[in-house]
């Protein structure tokens, strides 16, 4: 019987029998025949050789995860070796206890979505030779107040009973997105979330209470911010990892991994995919050789090439190539729209262009692709309005040829309006260092409105001083319909020689 449909009878069936009661019906056959049919199901599961915790074990094993070592994944070098630093604890427990080291309870691993932190805890098991039991946040959620707590007392329990039957020293129990039941705590009135979360600080406040087998617990979030500090305090998630999007060395040994399996052309350069494929997560990386493999296949080549893995950059980041067919005016609208993009981003950020495309993916009607030069993590105000005239370039190439804009720009305009939002948050605008909640809403889109159009008419003049690279490039983009970026960078240096 599913856990859910056990779980409604639980909740459902007393009410009956109390309403029976109330109305006058005797209820004592039908609590007699009842407590029979119980009795006959527990002797037939125990004739069986079945027990409830056993039953619950085996499906755990059997949808167990495969076998997993840190050497299988990629680019999380510094993650890894804190990771295996905190799990030398668990493996060297009786010298670390001559130094008076008290055992970790619990990792805390951050980070966007994507980037391993699951197969972090997978190959975390491995490395202990422990007993792994995973869950999700979602699981503990019910509708019935103290469900969610029996369920943690469950895993916790579970994981022991499976480390004394597979005669383990220690068990890892995994729990994804803790965020759910982790959140933090409201004033009044307690709600099923409280009362899972007061389960939880308990359980891990218990870890110790036995020597064998000891219990490392490990959980993952891409929301830190949002969980209790009750269960973010040292002696609760004692270590904090930050499990960040791989640099151009880690997306490159991750996209080695993922090649290790499929046949690639011999001059398939993976340094360049993993420049172009600027931040991007793991899980997005295998996608990318996936899709790779995929085009190949549609060809019936034998081998990948290099473009084969350019044109999956392409759909992981926009999404597949759509049928919609666009006027020839549409088409050239767009197609200015985009050399405004390309050619900005040559002026301010030379050699950054990767792609101009007509084609339609996803929802977009054409895009540029960029390739930065190198991974940055501080931005100057001068980058940041550099990025802004980039993200204005559409709009403003659509005014000087049409006199106004489109529909087109509205996902540049959402992005130089978070860039925008980035500088406020950092000091770099007029109002200089703030607090953005204290500022009302109408000094904020002041300050906004001021930067964006000194911006846009920045942009609008730089592109009028290149007029003549869109009249050279137009025709061929659009007969072409896609231009690489060396392409891209020949017409501009051709037609930047010639005279205004």
């Amino acid at each position: 019987m599913p856990k859910i449909l056990k779980e409604i009878l639980i909740g459902f069936v007393p009410v009956l029998l109390i309403f029976l009661a109330f109305i006058g019906v005797n209820i004592i056959p039908v609590l007699l025949a009842g407590g029979l049919m119980a009795g006959l199901l527990i002797f037939a599961k125990m004739r069986g050789g079945i027990a409830v915790g056993a039953s619950s074990d085996r499906k755990r094993k059997k949808g167990g995860p495969s076998m997993l070592t840190f050497d299988e994944i990629g680019g999380q070098d510094h993650p890894k070796e804190e990771l295996m630093e905190a799990l030398n604890f668990l493996i060297r427990h009786e010298e670390i206890q001559k130094y008076g080291i008290r055992p970790l309870k619990g990792i805390l691993l951050t980070g966007p979505p994507g980037t391993g932190k699951t197969l972090l805890a997978r190959a975390a098991s491995h490395y202990t030779d422990s007993v792994f039991v995973a869950a999700s946040g979602s699981e503990f959620v019910e509708m019935y107040v103290g469900v969610g707590a029996g369920r943690v007392r469950d895993l916790f329990r579970d994981a022991r009973t499976r480390a004394q039957k597979e005669n383990k020293q220690s068990a890892i129990i995994f729990i994804d997105e803790i965020d759910v039941i982790g959140g933090k705590r409201e004033g009044g009135q307690q709600r099923e979330y409280d009362q899972t979360l007061n389960q939880l600080l308990t359980e891990m406040d218990g870890i110790y209470n036995s020597d064998s087998p000891r219990i490392l617990l490990i959980a993952a979030t891409n929301r830190k911010e949002m969980l209790d500090s009750a269960l973010l305090r040292p002696g609760r998630f004692d270590r904090h990892i930050q499990v960040d999007l791989p640099e151009k060395k880690g997306r490159k040994h991750i996209l080695d991994i993922h090649a290790k399996n499929k046949p690639i052309h011999k001059d398939a350069n993976m340094d360049k995919i993993a420049e172009e494929s600027y931040g991007f997560s793991g899980a997005q990386l295998e996608s990318v050789m996936n899709e790779a493999a995929i085009y190949m296949m549609r060809e019936e080549k034998v081998e990948i090439e290099q473009r084969h893995m350019s044109m999956a950059i392409d759909k992981v980041m926009m999404g597949e190539k759509t049928d919609r067919e666009s006027t020839q005016e549409e088409k050239k609208r767009v197609a200015i729209h985009e050399l405004g993009h390309a050619i900005m981003a040559e002026i301010v950020r030379p050699e950054s262009v990767s792609q101009v495309a007509l084609t339609p993916r996803g929802q977009a009607l054409g895009y540029v692709r960029h390739n930065p030069q190198e991974e940055q993590y501080l931005y100057t105000k001068e980058f940041l309005e550099e990025q802004i005239m980039i993200a204005l370039g559409g709009a403003a190439s659509e005014e000087i040829y049409y006199g106004g804009r489109s529909t087109g720009s509205s996902n540049d305009f959402e992005q130089a309006l978070n860039i925008v939002q980035t500088m406020m948050k950092s000091g770099l605008t007029s109002l200089g260092i703030i607090n953005i909640d204290m500022v009302t809403t109408e000094e904020l889109m002041k300050v906004n409105n001021v930067i964006l159009e000194q911006l846009m008419t920045r942009t609008r003049i730089t592109l009028e001083q290149h007029r003549h690279i869109f009249d050279q490039s137009l025709e061929i983009l659009l007969t072409e319909e896609n231009l690489s970026g060396e392409q891209f960078r020949c017409l501009f240096r051709e037609t930047s020689r010639l005279p205004a």
